[in-house]
Order: C-alpha cells, then sequence, then structure tokens
C-alpha cells in the first residue's frame, strides 16, 4: 500500500513521523521497496546478515537509511517466518500475557498520531520509531493505554505483566499513567520496571511483542498490536512492501 493521503495533511511533530517519509514511502518508492525486499529475502533465505544485506541491497536501489530499516524490520527468512508462526497464540483466555511495553504502547501512539506502520511477513505491525533511551509521553499516550487496555479485556486472559525498560527515560512516568488509566480490569495488572526487558520475556511462556529478537526465542507469542488495531482501526492503512 502506498503512504496514505492522509499523513500529508500535516507535517507537525509526532511519533513515527518525519516529513521525508512523504517521498520515501510513495506509491512508487513503495514498488521499489517490495522488490528490493525479495531480494533482501532470497539473500537472507541462504544465510546472508541482515545489516550487510539490507546495506548492500540498499546501495543498488540508492534507499535512505530510513527506507534500509524499514526492509529490516519487515523482511525475515523463511525458516524464521514459519518457525515464528508456529508459535502464535489466537487465544490468550484464562492465561499470562507478558507484554513488551514499549514496543507496543509506541506502536499504538503511531497508530493515533496517523503516522506510518508496517505489516512484517511475521504477519506482527512494525514501526520505525527509535527509543534509543528516550521517551515521552504525548498527547496520544492515553489513547495508546486506553486502546492497549481495552483490547486486552476482550482477550480475557487472567494476568496481564507490562514490562518496561528501566535504561529508557520517563519509565516510570508511563507506569504511573498505566495505572491511571486502568480503573477496573477484567484481570490482574502488573507493570515492571526491568533490565534487560528482552532477556526476561525470552524465557517466559506467553509474550506480546514484534521484536524480531524476542520471537525468535520466545516459547509462544500473542500478536497484540495487530489485535489493538483490528479492534480500534480494522481499516487502518498499513505501508506494506513485503515482497508479493
Amino acid at each position: 500500500m502506498a503512504f496514505p493521503h492522509r499523513f500529508h495533511m500535516s507535517l507537525q511533530a509526532k511519533r513515527g513521523f518525519l516529513p521525508s517519509d512523504v517521498r520515501e514511502f510513495s506509491a512508487e518508492s513503495v514498488e521499489k521497496l517490495r522488490r528490493a525486499a525479495a531480494e533482501v529475502q532470497f539473500l537472507l533465505d541462504r544465510g546472508y546478515p541482515v545489516k550487510s544485506t539490507t546495506r548492500f541491497v540498499g546501495d543498488h536501489y540508492l534507499f535512505s537509511e530510513r527506507q534500509r530499516l524499514a526492509l529490516a524490520r519487515v523482511v525475515s527468512p523463511d525458516a524464521q517466518i514459519r518457525a515464528r508462526l508456529a508459535r502464535e497464540v489466537h487465544d490468550i483466555s484464562g492465561q499470562t500475557l507478558c507484554i513488551d511495553g514499549f514496543n507496543v504502547i509506541i506502536g499504538m501512539e503511531i497508530a493515533f498520531s496517523d503516522s506510518m506502520l508496517f505489516r512484517g511477513m511475521d504477519g506482527t505491525v512494525r514501526d520505525l520509531a527509535g527509543l534509543h533511551g528516550t521517551y515521552r509521553l504525548i498527547p496520544q499516550t492515553d489513547q495508546a493505554i486506553t486502546a492497549l487496555l481495552n483490547t486486552l479485556a476482550a482477550e480475557h486472559p487472567a494476568k496481564v505483566v507490562i514490562y518496561l525498560d528501566q535504561p529508557v527515560s520517563n519509565s516510570g512516568r508511563l507506569r504511573q499513567q498505566i495505572f491511571e488509566l486502568a480503573g477496573d480490569l477484567p484481570f490482574e495488572l502488573e507493570v515492571l520496571i526491568e533490565n534487560p526487558v528482552d532477556a526476561i520475556l525470552k524465557t517466559m511462556p506467553l509474550i506480546a511483542s514484534a521484536d524480531a529478537i524476542i520471537l525468535d526465542e520466545c516459547a509462544a507469542w500473542f500478536n497484540l498490536a495487530d489485535a489493538i488495531l483490528r479492534r480500534h482501526f480494522p481499516d487502518y492503512p498499513l505501508t506494506d512492501i513485503r515482497p508479493r
């Protein structure tokens, strides 16, 4: 799908958006990215590493760093895709779900900002936002948290544990905001500030994250970001650069 026209309406600062995205993910650019994605997957399937592969293909197409990042986040080797899908859980009722908090909440902040989200080859929802140790609450944060909690309530887990990365700024404020918005929930809720969250989630029986490194090592996972989008944004225009 080409870059949605409504993103042209405003160039104000918002989560997950750069003004250059309008050009770099236009309809024409998306078609070129799809061709490049097929080449990236061909090389990944033959054992080439992601970083050097996206650099090599990106050099050929003269892609920007952001376009290369999109390729790296969307494309995966076929064997990894099959392995992830084999461990995907679709019913979390009565179970304990451990959530990669920043990963999911930032993705939903982007959705409420009308910014760009991608469909990964494994079915996950991914973005191009980078934390790099910094995070601040924005007007869309409350909407993202509320949508997260409402979706979880509809999925009927017994317990939810949201993990936030301790080194990231404002993790304590985000934790407080989650509890302030929680109200009466039909499940037990914990919000933990830990380090390193990735390593912890890899050991949990059931997780929610779009982080490929976590998905490749976890026991089972639930596609929570996709469930939130389907509930709150059923027609969200995900940017699709997956190979045809």
